[in-house]
């Protein structure tokens, strides 16, 4: 399918989605959706680093956080529209994903994913002693009740799907591009490539960058999503965890993969919320997660048997040369 044709597709499930959530009639759908698609979001975002380029990201509560804590920041200063705080989230972290990457990369293994943990509890001990956020105190945020005609949950649910298409998109676009065929020319064997004269080091401060910067564009509502942030929560490491077991249940070799994992393990959250407690929700992700890594090692489109793009072996090209 050609990328115009799946942005339409794309656009028009977003909508039957909003449709759908708009005709059950319950507030709370809109506000457990929100979170789904976040989620949707943050492993889409992953799956580009841990997936296609076979680096474990465990610091992705430190992007995510630092998107929110920059909206914070933006909106005592001025207020700011919620799409524009997207695009600011985005920059800054993938600013920092830039500086994390070439600092990080050259590690492999636990090794890196070990550094990520660090920056993440770096990037919050930061956010705990910058009094001008609210610091250790946390900080408060008030949204409107309604924004252009609707209610604001209902605006925060639309703008968080508008980002989960554009993440989605991008995370296909890569797929089936050269730039996806470098990706996994590094997964597949990093040596063999940058002997074949792949600038691995390029490509992999790339998907450092794209992957950093969604994750802080999932993160820039969220104080408009909570109205009361605080560093415990916004760098919380169950987003780390989530972000990693969604892909690993759906498959990482897709860009479905990460999409279907976020939307079960996320629909299984947030119905356990409501029924019993939300104290089970790691506990969902531990059995799901220990039972797939078992009985389906490549997630349920391995499973079910879904064809995906074989790695081919990679070409090099003259403007990927360094």
């Amino acid at each position: 399918m050609r990328g115009g044709w799946f942005l339409g597709c794309a656009i028009a499930v977003a909508a039957l989605c909003y449709a759908a959530a708009r005709l059950v009639g319950n507030n709370y759908v809109f506000f457990a959706g929100y979170v789904v698609l976040q989620y949707v979001v943050l492993a889409t975002a992953w799956n580009i680093l841990g997936g296609y380029t076979g680096y474990v990201n465990f610091g992705v509560a430190g992007f995510f956080g630092l998107g929110a804590y920059t909206t914070v920041a933006l909106v005592k200063l001025a207020p700011v529209p919620i799409p524009v705080l997207i695009l600011a989230g985005g920059v800054v972290s993938g600013v920092v994903g830039l500086g994390m990457g070439y600092l990080t990369l050259r590690l492999r293994g636990a090794f890196f994913s070990i550094a990520t943990l660090a920056m993440a509890i770096v990037l919050q001990t930061l956010m705990v002693n910058w009094e001008f956020v609210g610091g250790s105190g946390g900080a408060y945020v008030v949204r409107p009740a309604k924004v252009l005609g609707i209610d604001y949950m209902q605006y925060l649910f639309l703008v968080m799907l508008a980002l989960t298409v554009f993440a989605v998109a991008v995370a296909r676009g890569i797929e089936r591009s050269r730039l996806g065929r470098g990706f996994a020319a590094i997964r597949d064997d990093e040596v063999a490539a940058e002997a074949s004269g792949v600038p691995t080091l390029r490509l992999k401060l790339l998907a450092t960058v794209l992957s950093g910067a969604l994750m802080g564009m999932a993160g820039a509502p969220l104080p408009y999503y909570v109205t009361f942030l605080e560093p415990a929560s916004a760098f919380n490491l169950s987003y780390a965890v989530n972000s990693i077991a969604m892909p690993l249940i759906g498959g990482t070799a897709n860009w479905v993969g990460p999409v279907i994992g976020a939307v079960l393990l996320g629909t299984l959250q947030q119905v356990a919320t409501v029924t019993i407690s939300s104290a089970l929700n790691l506990l969902i992700v531990g059995v799901l997660l220990v039972g797939f890594v078992v009985a389906a090692p490549n997630g349920l489109i391995g499973l079910l048997g879904v064809r995906t793009p074989r790695s081919r072996r990679w070409r090099v090209l003259a403007w990927l040369r360094p």
